[in-house]
């Protein structure tokens, strides 16, 4: 039987039980494809982040990252969760298929820099009405985002009262975020991954990629708050710097183990 570190960490919380959790699983090297994902499955958290030492000049790990169902090219909260296990200075990079990310500290947070998207607008009457939504302009992202699409609304309240179809929104293969100005914070948001396993996601860095330069934008300014007002709730500090997203938040380490083979 062979023993693999294990831990799980809330991102982008507060407290513990806040957040999004995450499986971080260091390896000394890569585990069959197909193994990793049933190890994702067992797991049953939005992401598992397997990580094993780099042998890039820019790079501390490389890291790949699972939901129950597949691979995703980006997460955001399980690179933040990785981070807050593996940092030993102020900076550790990672080396993904969406490139170098890097976490650092800043002061009592943790800071994840990872690219921003260029949402497009779009016509995607299939996807509002699955989530339960009259027709209205959609934003899009490339791939790389998880095929976000942001789904503009008036208030926080309507974001909270949004009842999607899980159903036909699996069908789907987007990332839908509904978003809108928020109330304490500066803006709001809830995701909806169930083509990847995933109804709602707690707490989504990924998303984030896209919402920051959104709300950007139509903000006026690069630095703000935002509420994913999932029932577990997180906060992100967000800042655009460029063709960059930098988001803060803190991490809690629930549980340390040994998954056993």
């Amino acid at each position: 039987m062979t023993g693999i570190p294990f831990f799980q960490v809330d991102a982008f919380a507060e407290k513990p039980l806040t957040g999004n959790p995450a499986a971080i699983m260091p390896l000394d090297r890569w585990l069959p494809d197909d193994l990793m994902q049933a190890i994702a499955a067992e797991n049953n958290l939005a992401e598992t982040a397997f990580l094993v030492p780099s042998d890039r000049d820019d790079a501390d790990y490389d890291l790949r990252w699972f939901t129950p169902a597949v691979e995703v090219p980006l997460c955001g909260h399980a690179t933040l969760a990785a981070g807050h296990i593996l940092i030993r200075t102020d900076k550790i990079r990672f080396s993904t298929k969406s490139g170098i990310l890097t976490v650092t500290r800043r002061d009592d947070l943790l800071e994840l820099d990872l690219p921003a998207a260029v949402p497009t607008a779009s016509d995607e009457p299939e996807l509002c009405e699955a989530l339960g939504l009259t027709p209205r302009p959609v934003f899009l992202t490339a791939p790389e985002f998880n095929d976000s699409a942001i789904v503009p609304l008036e208030s926080e309240t309507e974001v909270l009262a949004v009842s999607p179809d899980f159903s036909r929104l699996k069908t789907i293969c987007r990332m839908a975020i509904v978003t809108a100005p928020g109330d304490e914070q500066d803006i709001a948001s809830r995701v909806f991954v169930p083509y990847a396993g995933i109804d709602e996601d707690p707490v989504t860095g990924s998303a984030h990629g896209a919402l920051v330069p959104y709300w950007a934008e139509r903000l006026g300014r690069e630095s703000f708050t935002a509420l994913q007002a999932s029932k577990r709730t997180g906060i992100l500090n967000c800042r655009l710097a460029g063709d960059r997203v930098l988001l803060g938040g803190k991490c809690q380490t629930v549980i340390v183990g040994t998954f056993q083979l």
